[in-house]
């Protein structure tokens, strides 16, 4: 069974391979610093009764935003202040062993209930992801994130999408 941890020294994050050298390199070389000094939280994925170091099966980091109501699609522009709160989705990545098998919704589903806690206490509009590519914008599409109208690659998520998927 998995469960979703925030990043420690209990992790093997010089275990993870995703495939992708930037992200092996973020969370083996700065996510714990990062997470020392505010600047992002790194939640992780493990086997639940795996040994320490846990192995981890994949992982994203958030960190709170804050961005221009014009640069949103203009149905949710119209309805707010000029600048809004928001959680950004920085990266997103699941261990080469264990992709296509349904990681990564598990981790979209953390991140989602990890916004929901958040904007609970803070507020905010929703959560944006910059996709790194065409296929990766077109992975979150499919949980709702729509593309922005001046910059298809940034992608945002209204809260009210986030919370009608947890009802």
């Amino acid at each position: 069974m998995y469960k979703l941890d925030s990043l420690s020294a209990d992790h093997d994050r010089q275990g993870f391979d995703c495939g992708s050298e930037p992200l092996n390199s973020y969370l083996r070389k700065t996510a714990r610093q990062h997470q020392t000094r505010g600047i992002s939280t790194t939640y992780v994925l493990v086997e639940e009764s795996a040994p320490v170091p846990k192995a981890i099966v994949g992982f994203f980091t958030v960190n709170i935003c804050q961005v221009l109501a014009e640069s949103l699609p203009e149905q949710e522009a119209k309805k707010l202040p000029r600048n809004v709160s928001a959680v950004k989705l920085g990266r997103l990545a699941v261990a080469s062993d264990s992709q296509k098998s349904g990681v990564g919704k598990i981790l979209i589903a953390g991140v989602m209930q990890t916004v929901l806690s958040v904007f609970d206490k803070v507020g905010g509009i929703g959560l944006f992801v910059d996709a790194k590519d065409e296929r990766a914008a077109d992975y979150y599409k499919k949980f709702g994130f729509v593309p922005l109208p001046e910059r298809p690659l940034e992608l945002f998520l209204p809260i009210k999408t986030i919370q009608d998927s947890w009802k």
